[in-house]
């Protein structure tokens, strides 16, 4: 899930996700019981060996949770600071580099992504603002 802050600037290299290097606990679990039915019985697995994988694998689910919980809190951050715009007077820059100046009237969420809808100086609506749009934020 992407972020977003106010100001943020993103790049298609950080838009990209990549998935082919990790693997899920279940898929850590066929390979490890792999690797004990298959060792050679004549050398199996050392004690020391066997323990040290265990504590890599937990530390590698740990960091897997730390890393879903900073990623909800990325998410509520992102929440917040849309919440806060409502009503507020902001200066955007399009995706095309043209900048305007209007008042946030609405916030949307597509994708689990805050979108804010500005209404602009002739009064027309423009919908699909991300946060990153957002240059300057003026009280009224």
């Amino acid at each position: 899930m992407q972020v977003e802050s106010i100001g943020g600037v993103t790049t298609s290299q950080n838009n990209a996700v990549t998935n082919n290097s990790a693997i899920s606990q279940e898929e850590f679990i066929k390979l490890f019981l792999a690797q004990l039915n298959y060792q050679d019985p004549l050398e199996p697995v050392d004690n020391s060996e066997f323990l040290a994988q265990l504590a890599q694998f937990s530390s590698l689910e740990q960091s897997r949770q730390m890393n879903d919980n900073i990623v909800g809190l990325l998410g509520m951050n992102s929440s917040n600071q849309a919440l806060t715009l409502l009503g507020k007077s902001v200066q955007v820059t399009t995706q095309t580099g043209a900048s305007f100046t209007g008042t946030v009237q609405a916030v949307s969420y597509n994708a689990g992504a805050p979108s804010l809808t500005v209404r602009n100086a002739d009064g027309s609506f423009i919908d699909r603002i991300t946060l990153s749009q957002i240059k300057l934020v003026q009280d009224n």
